[in-house]
């Protein structure tokens, strides 16, 4: 019992900490990242709120992207408004110009690629160069790619987020968060974080994760295959002014995507043609009888969430409604069906 320690995982000392089921899922998170250590907490913005914490003090800076997740924008207004950490926001395709940015006081860098609403691509090794330059941190939620399509620690990332909530499990039946990191002492900074916080899963809901992992490729590719259709259809639309989806030629930050990517998620949005009221499109929205509504995403069933996105964007180009559809693991001519039926109500 003295010689245990809880940081090192040498030992089983407290529940919190870790037990064997943990620690196998942590490890095979971090393999699938190429990571070398993984913090597990009850949610994505559990373990966002983690890295927050373990990072920054009064009188820091943090960056975030504009598109970025809205509760860690949500976050951030926190940690400005309460604890004199300041959050300032980016455009996420700005590059290596956020070196311009960067402070003296800048301690963490946020990004997401791509945003989970409006689908920017960001690019993340003129980011990470920038920010390494100067001595700061860049975290990324890569839950949209799953660590599959996306290589985050090879572009320079430190600290990768996962959302388990999403592909991980699969059967949208769990929340749990990630934090993948490779530097030994970065990992430390997390690990006391977590135990102060008393962020801690149980074993039950890792095992319903671990369970979901062997099958997670499979379904995966099975979202991208099916997504890319079904935007490919949403193009050729007279009611659909434009289709944001990042393998898309015209969706911003796609030469990026292409450069980075080795495949895409189920998850994109499109634009409604401005002569739609608000009405009508909550009418299309109703009116799918495939697509739940829904926030999260990442299981077999499909999705759809509109967005009063110029509200949630600065200079945001488009006057139409922007709905979101997580395209899940029904049969894509289905789904297909299921949208055209409910455009015929617009």
């Amino acid at each position: 019992m003295r010689s245990g320690q809880w940081k090192d995982k040498s030992g089983y000392t407290y529940g919190l900490h870790g037990t064997p089921t943990t620690f196998t899922l942590e490890a095979r998170l971090a393999e699938i990242e190429g990571g070398s250590y993984c913090l597990l907490a009850p949610s994505g913005l559990a373990a966002i709120a983690m890295v927050d914490f373990a990072l920054l003090k009064t009188g820091d800076d943090v960056l975030l992207p504009d598109n970025v997740y809205a509760p860690n924008r949500e976050l951030g207004r926190w940690l400005s408004n309460d604890f004199g950490i300041s959050a300032r926001y980016y455009d996420p395709l700005v590059g290596a110009g956020i070196a311009e940015l960067i402070q003296p006081n800048t301690k963490l860098i946020w990004t997401e690629a791509p945003g989970s609403v409006s689908m920017e691509v960001p690019d993340l090794p003129a980011i990470c160069q920038a920010a390494h330059d100067k001595g700061v941190l860049v975290a990324l939620d890569n839950t949209w790619s799953a660590g599959l399509a996306l290589r985050g620690f090879d572009l320079g990332v430190d600290i990768i987020m996962q959302a388990l909530t999403k592909y991980q499990s699969g059967g949208s039946d769990v929340l749990m968060g990630a934090l993948i990191t490779r530097e030994r002492a970065l990992n430390e900074r997390l690990a006391l974080a977590h135990m102060r916080l008393g962020m801690g899963v149980s074993a039950d809901d890792a095992y319903l994760v671990l369970r979901g992992l062997p099958s997670m490729k499979l379904r995966f590719d099975a979202h991208d295959a099916s997504a890319r259709k079904v935007a490919a259809w949403l193009k050729t639309r007279p009611e659909v002014t434009r289709v944001l989806h990042p393998a898309l030629a015209d969706c911003p930050g796609h030469a990026t995507w292409q450069r980075d990517f080795s495949g895409a998620a189920g998850l994109f949005s499109f634009v409604f043609d401005a002569r739609y009221s608000e009405q009508q499109t909550d009418r299309f929205v109703d009116s799918l009888a495939l697509f739940g509504i829904g926030y999260s995403w990442g299981g077999a069933n499909s999705l759809v969430m509109p967005y009063r996105i110029g509200a949630m964007r600065q200079g945001w180009p488009d006057a139409g409604t922007l709905v979101r559809l997580n395209i899940g693991l029904e049969d894509t001519a289905d789904l297909i069906a299921d949208l055209e039926r409910a455009f015929a109500t617009l």
